[in-house]
């Protein structure tokens, strides 16, 4: 279909533009930014006027729940939510059951998802088999069947020679390692930040040092093997410097943070609300502070948005007994200009930590910008109309989000993923 989005606030943080310009696509691509290309006919336009017009969204840390954990989640019902947040393309992690690590299942994913015609997925493969830390899966076959990077998602690899190896071979290839900073023995039967909400609840405690030693272990690795590094979820302001350090002597390595570490600190535990339980642990307020901070300046690469829906019985559980996790698909816009809005960023800036800067991450060329003759998937949305979040507005199946009961600015109106139109909002 040829499509024709007028009167719209064109924001392409790839290529630096933001301006009032309408836009041309066809045969699933963009053929025109400001001027439609000879012999045009445009079979539907879209007036965004007062809206933003920008390129779909890219979020580096979506659990779909598929295969193994149906009861939580489906494909259908998380492809939904990504839908009506604006999101095209999704980075999902390996920790599904079974375990990503076997081209066969990563086909079958990608063939799923591609069967439901919605967000693009890119699978981030196992770096060894079945997570257990202990042989290498095939890289080099994993990255055939579609995975654009490598991790152990949330199960650290206790033997380091073995994870030195795992860097060693990804960095012969120029395979990306995807690594979330967690010392195992460190943080072991920890569920929320080791400070002071910590011990006036009565919660055993997860200490920033389990972040800081296990980062400080990979970045040397990353520097010995020369591997491409991408540390996910930072959650502690001491980090920060490590990657700094770490940059300046030659490490390729990029971060990112959960939208909600930008906004919650350990205080918003509350009465023990189990919503707040997740892993990276909500930090101190001082913590909360810096990562934004850093990722206003630039030292922090991407925001994610750590979808991890879960059912409700093992949220309603007491907190140390709650499952971790909170949905975020819906929430990764509204949360992003959120923290724009209270650094003063301008949206060009704010949008690139969720569309060029992940796509940059992910390897994803056809994807997180507006060029001509790139793949037309845009995200249409009103910066200023404000939204109630409550559990009837998640098309996610999983409910469970801190955020329930506030207002969040940024609605998405419409979601077109390669020129097709799969997300409209009743207005």
């Amino acid at each position: 279909m040829n499509i024709h989005i007028t009167n719209g606030r064109l924001i392409d943080p790839a290529n630096r533009l933001d301006t009032q310009a309408d836009l041309y696509i066809a045969d699933g691509k963009i053929v025109g930014v400001g001027q439609a290309p000879a012999g045009f006919i445009a079979a539907r336009t879209i007036d965004a006027a007062g809206l933003v017009v920008a390129p779909g969204l890219i979020d580096l840390a979506a659990r779909l729940r598929e295969p193994g954990f149906e009861y939580k989640a489906t494909l259908e019902s998380e492809m939904d939510a990504a839908m009506a947040g604006g999101i095209t393309s999704l980075a999902i992690p390996p920790d599904t059951d079974p375990v990503l690590d076997e081209p066969g299942l990563v086909e079958m994913l990608c063939y799923r998802a591609k069967k439901l015609n919605r967000a693009h997925v890119y699978p981030v493969g196992a770096l060894t088999i079945g997570l257990k830390g202990e042989q290498l899966s095939e890289m080099a076959e994993l990255v055939e069947a579609g995975c654009v990077a490598f991790s152990q998602a949330n199960v650290p690899i206790l033997d380091t020679r073995v994870l030195g190896r795992a860097m060693q071979y990804a960095a012969t290839f120029g395979f990306r390692v995807w690594l979330q900073p967690l010392d195992p023995y460190l943080a072991r039967g920890g569920v929320a930040h080791d400070g002071e909400v910590a011990s006036r609840l009565g919660l055993p405690g997860i200490p920033a040092s389990a972040e800081i030693v296990a980062l400080f272990t990979y970045l040397r690795l990353a520097r010995q093997t020369g591997a491409r590094l991408h540390i996910t979820r930072l959650s502690s302001a001491e980090s920060l410097d490590l990657i700094e350090q770490a940059r300046k002597d030659g490490v390729d390595v990029t971060c990112d943070v959960a939208a909600h570490h930008l906004h919650l600190c350990d205080m918003d535990i509350g009465y023990f609300n189990p919503h707040c339980h997740v892993i990276p642990p909500l930090r101190s307020q001082r913590d909360r502070i810096a990562l934004s901070k850093a990722l206003a300046d630039g030292r922090i690469n991407a925001i994610c948005s750590d979808h991890t829906p879960v059912d409700d019985d093992a949220k309603q559980a007491p907190f140390s007994e709650s499952e971790p996790g909170t949905t975020g698909l819906e929430l990764l816009l509204p949360l992003t200009l959120k923290w724009a809005a209270e650094h003063k960023l301008p949206l060009l800036d704010a949008l690139a930590r969720i569309t060029s800067e992940a796509a940059k991450i992910a390897g994803i060329a056809k994807g997180g910008h507006l060029s001509v003759g790139a793949r037309a998937d845009v995200c249409i949305f009103d910066p200023d109309a404000y939204q109630l979040i409550d559990r009837s507005m998640l098309r996610s199946q999983g409910k469970n989000t801190p955020f329930l009961g506030l207002e969040l600015p940024g609605k998405v109106r419409y979601t077109l993923v390669e020129g097709s139109p799969m997300y409209e909002a009743a207005h």
